[in-house]
């Protein structure tokens, strides 16, 4: 039954597109358990979704494509949240449908281009529709935000900042993630770094980082919101990072190496062999570990002028990893359901969440998410030498290829 067609008193209804996609079936099993929302599950072929259905125990179902969505097919519905990705290069259709329809939307975007012009490209149209539309309610921006707010209370100036993410293996993966990662593998990069925005590479400047339990892992440089958001939130003076790596090094120098032709300006882009790279992943899925992890560290200066460094690690288990992205939309879900949603706009959803609103479902998933010794222990470091270059060497992370380009033309800091 529709929402529409639900008598006065009914719950909170929610359309969910991308509902049989690797975060977006994970968010409608999380939604199965919530109170007082009617959960729609959506996208574009019939037998997954039922799939889900069956698995969560309940929900209508409703066949849309995002990309040819019209406000008709939002109608009835409280919120529409769209998990189904990729979103570098998205188009806008969703968004202006929900605008049309008068229907609040959420997203879990994490396309730099998406997130960060989104506020500047839907807030007035949204304003003037009495709409609240909210994107990046993911691990980034919306939960390394909420880690960082927490991390920096009490300093006067931030230095650096470095964030990681770190699957493990085993954990599903989609095409949507593949394609997101192609997009910008060998393509430059703009970064915060070394005080100024300089051009790197996507999947470049290659490094080996301490994962914690889940062991030392590759990493490298991806093009997300973070380059942008860490620098105009946090304003670090010398560095703003986002990295991550595949646990496998086939995998991991694989693309590196693959990335090499988009760099020289050979091929244009590796995402249209994203099916033929994504069934070489999975065809590598019983090896390695089920074991994820995301760290976040921070250096900077207290109330005292003294140099610290904070830090915080989520390890998770189990396959639990890919629960992560999905658990700030549900946050933000809650929000919405008990009458506590952001004012009519569009907002990025950066500072909107506490880290208090992830604990329980961080302890209900058995994910283990704490601050660190090691961010402390980099402040000594760093309080005895007053270098912020000294980061590099005490941070167990070794930068492992050339150094990039020089600065980015037209960059300055935000």
């Amino acid at each position: 039954m529709r929402c529409s067609a639900m008598p006065d008193g009914a719950p909170f209804c929610v359309l969910l597109i991308g509902a049989s996609g690797v975060f977006g079936s994970r968010l409608a099993e999380r939604l199965a358990l919530e109170p007082g929302i009617a959960l729609t599950l959506a996208g574009r072929r019939r037998e997954p979704l039922e799939a889900v259905r069956k698995r969560i125990g309940g929900g209508a179902i409703r066949l849309i494509d995002r990309d040819w969505v019209e406000p008709r097919d939002l109608a009835g519905y409280d919120l529409v949240i769209d998990a189904a990705g990729p979103f570098q290069g998205s188009g806008a259709r969703l968004v202006e449908a929900a605008i049309d329809a008068g229907i609040d939307y959420l997203d879990l975007a994490d396309g730099r281009d998406w997130v960060v012009r989104f506020s500047e490209r839907f807030y007035a149209a949204a304003r003037d529709a009495d709409v609240t539309l909210v994107t990046g309610a993911s691990s980034i921006p919306a939960l390394s935000h909420a880690v960082l707010d927490g991390l920096i209370v009490g300093w006067t100036q931030v230095e650096a900042i470095r964030i990681g993410i770190f699957p493990g293996n085993r954990a599903p993966r989609g095409l949507s993630v593949v394609e997101a990662i192609l997009s910008y593998a060998g393509k430059p990069v703009r970064v915060w770094r070394d005080g100024a925005w300089r051009q790197e590479f996507g999947w470049g400047r290659l490094r080996r980082v301490d994962a914690g339990p889940a062991g030392r892992r590759w990493a490298s440089v991806c093009d997300t919101p973070e380059q942008d958001l860490l620098v105009e939130r946090y304003r670090p003076m010398r560095a703003a990072e986002f990295f991550a790596g595949m646990e496998l090094g086939i995998l991991h120098l694989g693309l590196c190496l693959l990335s090499l032709p988009v760099r020289w300006g050979w091929i244009r882009s590796l995402r249209p062999w994203s099916r033929q790279l994504l069934a070489v992943a999975r065809w590598l899925l019983p090896f390695g570990t089920d074991r994820g992890a995301m760290l976040i560290e921070a250096y900077g200066t207290d109330a005292d002028d003294q140099a610290v460094g904070a830090g915080w690690r989520l390890n998770a288990e189990a396959n639990r990893g890919p629960y992560v992205p999905v658990l700030a939309a549900l946050a933000m879900i809650r929000r919405w359901r008990d009458g506590a949603k952001p004012a009519a706009g569009a907002h990025i959803c950066s500072g909107l969440l506490s880290l208090d609103e992830f604990a329980a479902d961080f302890a209900k998933l058995g994910i283990n998410a704490a601050v660190t010794t090691e961010g402390q222990r980099y402040g000594e470091n760093i309080r005895k030498s007053r270098g912020v270059r000294n980061l590099t060497r005490t941070s167990n992370i070794l930068a492992c290829d050339a150094p990039a380009s020089g600065r980015a033309q037209g960059g300055d800091k935000a």
